[in-house]
Order: C-alpha cells, then structure tokens, then sequence
C-alpha cells in the first residue's frame, strides 16, 4: 500500500479526537480513494513524507481557545499552499482553519448539536457542486464554538439554520471548511458533500481496490522476509488472522509455518471445527498447541481486563518463541518474524490517551495484537492488514480464495472467552456456562437464518447471581448477557432487534439447559457509548 501511484492520491486525515473520525477514512474508502488516519499533531515531516493530495482535519471535543488545544505542526501552512495540497477542516478542523489564518472563533451563544439543516448560501460551490442557493438539507452538528468572522479570501457557503456559519471556503488558496459532521448517516448527503469535493474539486481519481492491495502487501513481505527466512504465523481461527496467513502464504509459500493454540479460552468446541477447517478447506499446514493449563494458571484470580489482556498477549508471545525453537531444530535455522491479523480498527482502538503526545484519541481499549505484547519480543512483527478494515479484509480473503463461509464467521476476540467472563475466568465453571450457553445463541440464529445479517453476536457471563424458581424449588443461580450488533467494521454498531419469540424461545432453552443459570438479559446498547465487547 506504498506504491506511488497510490500516495498521489492519498487523502490524509488529521485526527483531532473526534469519535466520527474513523467514520471520514471509512468514507473516504468506500469511494475507492485510498485514506489513511495519523495524529493531528503528527510531525510535519510524517506528513510531508506520505505525499497527500488531500488533507481533512477531523472534529474534536476541545476548543481552540484551550492552552493545550492540538493543533497542526509548526509550517503546516506554508507547506500545503506551497504543495497545492487541498485542505478540508471539519468541525474543530474548520475552527482551527479560520484562527490559524486570522480569523476569529468565539464561544458560542447557540451550541449546535444534533440533527439541524442548513442553507446553501452561495452558488456553484466547490463543496456543494451545482445546488442553488437557498437549497437545504439536514445535518449533524456537535460543536460548542462556532466561527464569526472569516479570514480574508474566505467566503460563507452554507448557513446554519440559526444563523451560524455551516461551510466556508477559499478556492484559490484551497482551503474548505464544513462546522458539521459529513461523515455520518445523520447527514444524509454528506457522501455528496465528500464526493464532489474530492472528484470535483481536489481532481482525485478513484484507483484504490483489493487487487491493488493484495499485490503491494505481497511485494512488502517478499521484500521484508529474505529468500531463506521462515515466518511463524498465529492462526486464531478468526477471519483476520485466517486472510493474514493466506496472504503471507501466497507470497512465500511453505516457508510460513502455523501455529493455533489452544489457550482454554475458546468456544464451544472450537479448536475441533477450526483444525478441521485449516486441513480440510484451506490447505494450511497448522500445528496445535494445547496451552489450556498454562493460560489458566496465569490467568487465575484476575479480574481487571487490562491486565487479563496483557497476561494472555505475554503467554502467546512464550509459546511462539518455544514454537520458533522446535523449528529452528527442525530447520536449522531460527524464524524472525510473526505474522499477526492485527487491523486497523485494533490501531485506532488502541490509541494512547490525550496528553501522550502521539494523538488526541481516547483510548477505547488494548488490542492483544498492539497493546499486549511484550516489548522484549524476539520475533519482528508482520501484520499485513493493519491498514484495513474488516469488510475489506473479507473482500481481499474472496480474492484468495478463502472459503465464502469462513469469511462470513463473526469476529471473536483475541483475548477470546476471557473478556466475556467478567471477572475471574478460573472460577467455579464460568467458562464451561459461558460455551454452552454461547453455543445456543449462536446456533439459534444460524437456525433462525439471522447469521449473516448480524455483524457480531455472543453471551457474557455476569459476575452476579439472581434469585429464581427451576423445578418448583428456589434457586440462586449466575446470570448471562446476550449481546448481537450490526455494523460495516467494528467501528460503530447498533444492537440487533431480535423478535420478541426468538428471545423467548433462546432464553427458555439456556435456561431449561445450562445448569447453573436462571436468569438471560440482553445487551440493547449502541456503540458508542458502549464497546461491543464488554470487556
């Protein structure tokens, strides 16, 4: 994803913090525009270095009067107009547009948030194309200042409509502005908005696709891994890491060696299905490791996820390094590298907070992939997908040939069951509940023909117990959740609405089932503001 007719067309977004800025790349994508997402306070060499056509500056929750407002580097401006690089402020982007060049942003006396429309206000915009003025359309507003008074060379091109400046620009100094969210579907013809402004405006051309991708990251590992050196690759049973080895494969053939451990922590007979799986459908020479007993060990009397995450990653990283010994014994020589399905959401969700430096993003959690692993690793790591999100790493696993109903499996975490047991995961038979109970869910949609318009669906064990009646005797048994989301890639979901008979008929057949449970609850929350794992 590094050739050079890729990077002339990039479209480079600053993030600023906004929960929405995932959203814009995504966007962006889906235009077959190639975009990538770094911190707004990037240094100017990192963004002079990935040669962008187009630079967005996304929302953020601060204001630019705040002493530590993020902002971008010192010569930013004189680098765009120098490159003829187009700009795009969103939001606090377009906040801090007007104040670098001049202008003045002030706390506003009407906030504006939620759905609001607003008016074209000048003709044969460069970000509203042919629309007349005077034409309207509905938006999504989420900002507290507001701009009220441009810098020279600037003109209004949308109006709130409580009267506040909605969209700016200056075309000859290729500056644009939208004090809205484009990127969400609250906007309904925001995609117009970013359509005409990268094709009509910025003269971007659409060249990015699968193909492309899959040949450059094939030319990347040739040139990382050297014609004698083997690779190790960590094979979950997941889409991710399932493509991840594919590729790989495809680029250096049987020197990529597999491994699947087994680390106690999987579904309901899921080492058995997914083995079956790599032999029978992929071809994949993978070799399992039973490792159930030491997880557990390390895992026993754990109750913080954080740490829970990062004792796995740990335990994952040993056995890979032992895996690497017993081949280097077989091989005479040692592999160097690890392949692993990391993916761009796991980046973005793995961010370190505001304050660190690196971006002003919150971080949502650690991903075992990025947060997790040791930082005196032996082995270098190659992640092939870390660019990527999850309905393109599906798309680039049809172009290999990975089996369509493996590619349509939801995804399951890296930390697997340990993050859907909420607390101590060695204690009493959560684990044994919580597959059981998992099982029937899931085999309950698949029966129900819901499978494969559900983006995640999955039981959490509770750490509480409820009173109940089971065979006319009081009980006090554990609890479980049932959470089922829709969503394009993880980003953002929406809880799936189950008819009101398939939920009673799952919870009758949990509890008439599982011994130990008497009570099933359902996750109904959106994210945000909830993850769709809980943990």
């Amino acid at each position: 994803m590094e050739a050079q007719a890729v990077k002339s067309n990039l479209v480079l977004i600053l993030d600023y913090g906004s929960q929405y800025t995932h959203l814009i790349t995504r966007r962006i994508r889906k235009l077959s525009i190639f975009s990538l997402c770094i911190s707004g306070t990037s240094p100017l060499q990192s963004i002079a270095d990935l040669n962008p056509r187009v630079i967005i500056l996304s929302g953020g929750p601060h204001s630019v009067h705040a002493d530590a407002a993020p902002s971008f580097p010192e010569g930013f401006l004189d680098y765009v107009e120098a490159k003829g690089v187009f700009v795009l402020g969103i939001c606090y982007g377009l906040q801090l547009i007007v104040q670098k060049l001049g202008g003045e942003v002030r706390i506003g006396d009407r906030q504006e948030y939620g759905r609001m429309e607003i008016e074209v206000a000048a003709r044969a915009s460069g970000l509203f194309g042919s629309k007349e003025v005077g034409d309207r359309q509905s938006v999504w507003m989420s900002h507290g200042d507001e701009a009220v008074r441009l810098p020279d060379g600037f003109a209004v091109v949308a109006k709130s409509e409580q009267g506040g400046i909605a969209a700016i620009e200056n075309r000859e100094r290729r500056f644009y502005g939208l004090q809205y969210h484009p990127e969400v579907t609250h906007s309904p013809e925001g995609m117009e908005t970013l359509r005409c402004f990268l094709f009509n405006v910025c003269g971007v051309t659409a060249d990015w696709n699968m193909e492309d991708v899959m040949e450059e990251e094939i030319k990347t590992i040739k040139a990382l891994v050297g014609p004698e050196d083997h690779v190790i690759c960590a094979l979950s049973g997941g889409v991710d890491s399932t493509v991840a080895a594919t590729l790989v494969h495809k680029a250096i053939g049987n020197r990529l060696h597999c491994i699947f451990v087994d680390n106690g922590l999987l579904r309901y007979k899921e080492r058995v299905r997914v083995m079956e799986t790599f032999e029978t459908d992929l071809h994949l020479p993978v070799t399992c490791v039973d490792a159930t007993e030491q997880f557990l060990r390390n895992l026993k009397g754990i109750v913080d996820p954080e740490t829970k995450r990062k004792i796995i990653g740990r335990e994952f990283i040993l056995i890979f390094d032992m895996f690497a010994q017993d081949l280097e014994h077989k091989l005479g020589k040692r592999p160097n590298f690890l392949v692993q399905g990391t993916l761009y959401p796991d980046i973005i969700e793995s961010c370190p907070p505001p304050g660190s430096g690196r971006t002003h993003s919150h971080t949502i959690k650690s991903h075992h992939n990025v947060g997790g692993l040791p930082k005196d690793m032996k082995l270098k790591l190659i992640e092939p997908l870390k660019l990527l999100f999850k309905d393109e790493v599906r798309e680039l696993g049809k172009i290999l040939n990975v089996p369509q109903g493996f590619l349509k499996r939801h995804p399951f975490p890296g930390p697997g069951l340990a993050v859907r047991v909420l607390g101590d995961v060695t204690e009493g038979n959560a684990l044994e509940i919580l597959r059981q109970v998992d099982e029937i869910f899931i085999q309950s949609i698949k029966d129900a023909g819901l499978y494969d318009s559900i983006w995640q669906a999955f039981a959490v064990f509770l750490p509480i117990k409820s009173v109940g009646v089971q065979g006319d005797k009081r009980t006090h048994s554990h609890v479980v959740a049932l959470r089922a989301v829709t969503s394009q890639d993880g980003m953002t979901a929406d809880w799936y609405n189950f008819e009101h008979k398939f939920l009673d008929d799952v919870a009758r057949k949990i509890c008439n089932s599982v011994r130990g449970v008497n009570r099933v609850v359902q996750d109904i929350t959106s994210k945000p503001p909830s993850t769709i794992e809980w943990e």
